[in-house]
């Protein structure tokens, strides 16, 4: 069966539902669930080096299932090691957390649209989230020194030098 004339040559982005553990009900509700895509992050693991690193490290122990998806990926993308993985699908999480953030409607008038029509101030949790992003950031880059890039997966570290 041929597509409808004027429909995309390619597929729409593979959207994932899955539960947040910090929300356990939410997945259960009809039409909740948090969607994720990823196919850009599947693209950059194929082409893309890894983004700036803390010198503060995580540890955390995963649910079997996700360790076991966490290996089928390695196994998929030999080039990247599974704590660049976690790395990688965290850092698409918390954007899509960010971008899942309701915008309410403050009392103050920040600026108007093209109609002339009143644009308020966001009263909801995203101004606090990116206020305190850039206040850990800050923290952490005066701990540090400001975040330098890691080394692509699979390239060597320079002779006598200790790779970080």
């Amino acid at each position: 069966m041929l597509p409808p004339a004027g429909a995309p040559s390619q597929p729409a982005p593979v959207r994932a539902r899955f539960p947040l553990e910090c929300a356990p009900g939410l997945f259960g509700r009809a039409g909740s669930g948090v969607q994720v895509s990823f196919k850009e992050l599947l693209d950059s693991w194929r082409e893309q080096a890894a983004a700036p690193r803390t010198a503060r490290t995580y540890a955390v122990r995963l649910p079997v299932d996700d360790a076991a998806r966490l290996a089928a990926l390695a196994e998929m993308f030999p080039g990247r090691a599974p704590e660049q993985l976690i790395t990688e699908l965290l850092g698409a999480a918390l954007r899509e957390i960010a971008a899942a953030m309701p915008y309410v409607a403050g009392k103050r008038v920040i600026a108007t649209d093209e109609q002339g029509d009143p644009v308020y101030e966001d009263a909801g949790p995203t101004p606090r989230f990116m206020e305190l992003s850039r206040k850990h950031r800050r923290e952490l880059e005066a701990r540090t020194g400001p975040a330098t890039r890691a080394k692509p997966a699979g390239k060597a570290a320079k002779p006598g030098r200790r790779r970080t």
